[in-house]
């Protein structure tokens, strides 16, 4: 029997776990592209930032950070473009910036830890709407039915429930996954903002940028929040 097959006869509650089955892909294969973009070397990331900060080049360091798309490299970026206005505005820049780039690895993780709870209850559903049927069918043979009466109603039945589990277990096991790489990501950042606001505070950037170098476009979204604050 095919697969098909067998999605068939579990009856209607197998679409909306089918449902369930593609919103998990698609945030799987989201988040993926997203946290494998995230995913740069802190350490070596604020080494090369230093030594540019050590020419005094403030444009400069900026301009090296807009090169990397990652979110350590967004938020000293935007800690930067403030930095003219003291060591207060560069705080405070960065960890506005923190809480978006933090907002924008935790975003559709809810979804996933949603299916993985809902796939397989969905499969429970099916599977006592079809024992129910077998009762009814115990009923109206007045309780002479014979297990072949039975089995055939039981077994699809019984399928809702392995496909929902089918479905949630891979959901639960990526939603854990995912959570850990971004708890992980989110402490890089934190250390990383860190070592910057010690570095602003200590005044050893002593030169602002020169021109029109800092973000006009840089924003922090304020509705935002970050997971862990510094």
């Amino acid at each position: 029997m095919s697969l098909l097959e067998l999605f068939l006869k579990g009856g209607v509650v197998m679409y909306p776990i089918l449902l369930c089955s593609l919103i998990a892909m698609v945030v799987i294969i989201e988040r993926y592209l997203v946290l494998r973009r995230a995913n740069t070397d802190a350490g070596q990331f604020m080494m090369k930032l230093r030594s540019v900060l050590q020419k005094n080049d403030i444009s400069g360091a900026i301009t090296f950070c807009s090169k990397t798309d990652a979110p350590i490299a967004n938020i000293m970026r935007k800690g930067l473009s403030k930095y003219p206005d003291g060591p207060e505005r560069v705080r405070e820049a960065i960890e506005n910036a923190g809480k978006e780039e933090a907002f924008k690895l935790e975003h559709r993780l809810s979804i996933l830890a949603s299916i993985a709870g809902i796939a397989p209850l969905l499969g429970f559903l099916g599977t006592v709407t079809g024992m129910i049927g077998a009762f009814r069918t115990i009923q109206e043979l007045s309780g002479a039915a014979n297990p072949s009466d039975l089995a055939g109603g039981i077994w699809e039945a019984l399928l809702t429930t392995a496909f929902g589990l089918f479905v949630g277990i891979p959901a639960y096991a990526m939603y854990n996954y995912y959570v850990t790489r971004v708890n992980r990501t989110v402490f890089e950042m934190e250390g990383a903002s860190e070592e910057f606001i010690d570095l602003a505070r200590s005044g050893k950037l002593d030169s602002a940028p020169t021109g029109p170098a800092s973000e006009s476009t840089a924003t922090a979204r304020s509705d935002d929040y970050f997971s862990r604050k510094p």
